[in-house]
């Protein structure tokens, strides 16, 4: 399909906190993904204790389940009312702390110490920071980042991943000349060209 009509489209950060504000948050799934039960072996490789990293969280709620089952999560998103909604709807006490390599971005985490997520745009970020990750949960993040962006996330998340790291991606299939987006359409092409 023709995916030109939505190379040039740019949704701004502050788009994205508007729209957890207003609750305009369709993309938000309560009861967690069907494929992350279904392909955790394969995020997992059936090892326990990972790191896992969520781009672009906002409240997931598979953050607490694989949290739970005893792995340690790391998200990161722009919305801070999201971050603490999710606190909030688990019941999850947490402390809050700046990030000094990042001016004005906060690290919220859970008191247990298992659910760390940074409030900070996703490309001020790095394995200095955050280190590097066993598994990275990929649902609606690549197909949330703005078209002209996707070789800078995509760059940036291969410097996060350790060498026998997992990547699952859950991505839309749709015309795009019909939809404008987000979510944006990836072509499964594309996705090959991107990740290598």
């Amino acid at each position: 399909g023709d995916v030109g009509s939505q190379m040039d489209r740019v949704v701004t950060e502050q788009e994205w906190r508007q729209k957890w504000e207003t609750g305009n948050t369709g993309f938000h799934k309560e009861q967690g993904h069907p494929l992350l039960r279904k392909y955790l072996d394969v995020l997992s490789n059936c090892r326990s204790g990972l790191r896992i990293f969520f781009p672009l969280c906002g409240k997931a709620v598979e953050m607490k389940w694989l949290a739970d089952m005893g792995h340690s999560v790391v998200g990161v998103e722009v919305s801070e009312q999201a971050v603490k909604e999710f606190f909030a709807e688990h019941n999850l006490p947490y402390s809050e702390e700046a990030v000094p390599e990042i001016s004005g971005a906060k690290m919220l985490q859970s008191t247990s110490g298992n659910i760390s997520l940074y409030c900070c745009s996703i490309y001020d970020l790095s394995s200095s920071i955050v280190g590097k990750f066993d598994g990275v949960w990929d649902r609606g993040a690549l197909v949330a980042v703005n078209p002209c962006d996707r070789q800078r996330y995509v760059s940036l998340m291969i410097t996060l991943m350790e060498k026998n790291s997992s990547y699952l991606l859950v991505t839309v299939s749709y015309d795009p000349n019909k939809h404008k987006g987000p979510p944006f359409y990836v072509p499964e092409s594309e996705i090959k060209s991107l990740f290598g």
